[in-house]
């Protein structure tokens, strides 16, 4: 594992230790997305007040990068606009653990990488869809989610 250089310290650190690792009892979004190449299946937890992410938490199972790519969007988004958060790219999650180069030299790893973003990216979609009947602020993140990698 040492071998490979995407396999950082701090991604195995935070696959170790996962940040905001659990759930939220009848969260405003929950999103369940899994990726049968690598095995990682996730659920992620969103609670929102106003138009502001309250609280996040993740709760599955994954490989190192898939992990640390969750436990690295909770710590981004926690606070911040879903306006903001709608917008964030691959790149901002990526170069957030160096991992940009995964795009063009491990398109398996990628899945693992932005398995989260995508369940955030629907779970939003979602979530302006329904609860704000908003079709408009939904924008195209659910072909954004469909066409992360």
């Amino acid at each position: 594992m040492s071998a490979d250089p995407i396999y950082t310290e701090m991604i195995i650190e935070y696959s170790r230790n996962p940040s905001n690792f659990g759930k939220i009892e009848n969260p405003h979004i929950h999103r369940h997305d899994s990726n049968p190449l690598c095995g990682d299946s996730i659920d992620l937890y969103v609670n929102v007040d106003g138009n502001k992410i309250t609280e996040v938490k993740f709760d599955g199972k994954g490989c190192a990068i898939c992990m640390a790519c969750t436990s690295v969007l909770t710590e981004m988004i926690q606070g911040k606009n879903l306006e903001e958060v709608k917008n964030f790219k691959k790149d901002d999650l990526l170069s957030e653990l160096g991992l940009g180069h995964l795009i063009k030299t491990s398109p398996v790893r990628i899945k693992c990488a932005l398995l989260s973003l995508k369940a955030l990216k629907y779970g939003i979609y979602s979530y302006f869809v329904d609860k704000m009947n908003d079709t408009e602020a939904a924008g195209n993140l659910k072909e954004e989610a469909a066409s992360l990698y």
